[in-house]
């Protein structure tokens, strides 16, 4: 099951998906493409124009579910692609489409349907704000793998990410990158989360983030400014709101800054949205460096979580993390304390801190 919020892209990833299946191996493969949301016409239009054309993938439009599994009694697909199972019903069942009985009642029964035809299976379904399959709990338990599909609607990047994956692992990350023509696969994501500039500035700072297996470089942004009122505020784009709320007050303390009568604003570039605490100390950094209106080196990445204590700690991924940085090309990296060099990684220089007030004072 591929989930994703409406919008998003699924149907044009699963739309290229089909046409790379039907035309790989020695002999041409059938692959059946079920909507129950747009007409065939429609995805004729959009196949057309992310040139999809393989003669052996057929589209139909349906939300019967008895028509859907006549369909593929006919045709004896090789793939059967639904998109989305939140549009198909069952006549034997009462309530409407999209419903949780219907939903479950219909993905039970094109899994059942699947197995017994030894048919891999794509289901397309909606997802909620969270980023977990809209319906019942149950649905992820039908399935063999569950997808999501990201993205801000603002920004062409996509992320598809395996949440579970019963035949492998369940922490890959695939990025694409959305244009007029389709999706086009992104081989250097960290180029697109991080400024192109010859000179540093003030409230910048480079962290280095884990998506699943995939280590990103990420710009985090910090500006700070007098506030005209008596209550200053706080405002993120890209960040757990609470969790900036912390180290702000954290970064206030360590760095000895005054920030009580300060707005304070914090964001991403691209639109990138960060969870991973290993930002901690780079988000710190940028607003110390905003505060002071001091701009950090240009080629400095910092890597740590950091504790209300103020202390900074070792977070998952830090060989990975640091082979990336290396690899684009920077050459100091403030690290939490014990961290050694990743093996064949020579020009990146460490400097490890044990507290955010360590960190502060080493730039």
């Amino acid at each position: 099951m591929v989930a994703g919020e409406p919008g998003v892209g699924k149907s044009t990833l699963l739309l290229e998906a089909a046409d790379k299946f039907a035309r790989a191996g020695s002999k041409p493969r059938k692959v059946l493409y079920i909507s129950g949301e747009e007409s065939a016409e429609q995805i004729g239009i959009r196949a057309r124009r992310i040139g999809v054309n393989a003669e052996t993938l057929l589209i139909a439009d349906e939300t019967d579910l008895a028509v859907l599994l006549g369909h593929v009694e006919d045709v004896d697909p090789d793939l059967l692609i639904v998109d989305s199972v939140q549009t198909i019903a069952s006549a034997e069942l009462d309530g409407r489409a999209g419903g949780v009985a219907q939903v479950h009642e219909v993905t039970q029964v094109l899994t059942r349907a699947a197995k017994g035809r030894r048919m891999p299976l794509l289901l397309i379904g909606q997802s909620t704000r969270e980023n977990s399959v809209a319906g019942p709990r149950s649905l992820e338990h039908l399935v063999d793998t569950v997808l999501t599909f990201e993205g801000d609607r603002g920004t062409p990047l996509r992320l598809l990410r395996a949440n579970k994956n019963r035949y492998g692992p369940a922490d890959e990350v695939a990025c694409f990158e959305q244009a007029d023509d389709g999706l086009r696969q992104v081989t250097d994501p960290s180029a697109l989360f991080r400024s192109q500039r010859d000179q540093a500035i003030p409230g910048t700072c480079i962290a280095i983030t884990l998506e699943g297996r995939r280590a990103l470089l990420v710009e985090v942004q910090a500006l700070t400014t007098t506030s005209p009122g008596n209550n200053p505020m706080r405002r993120t784009t890209g960040f757990d709101n609470a969790r900036a709320a912390m180290l702000i007050a954290v970064t206030e303390r360590a760095a000895r800054l005054k920030l009580w009568d300060k707005d304070v604003y914090l964001a991403t570039v691209a639109g990138a949205k960060i969870s991973d605490p290993g930002a901690d100390l780079a988000m710190c950094l940028a607003i110390t460096s905003a505060a002071r209106d001091s701009a950090l080196p240009i080629d400095l990445v910092a890597i740590g979580e950091v504790a209300l204590s103020g202390d900074v700690r070792p977070v998952p991924g830090l060989n990975q993390r640091l082979s990336e940085a290396a690899r684009i090309g920077f050459k100091t990296a403030l690290v939490p304390k014990g961290t050694r060099l990743p093996s064949g990684v020579k020009d990146l220089r460490l400097i490890e801190v044990s507290s955010l007030a360590d960190a502060v004072n080493a730039i």
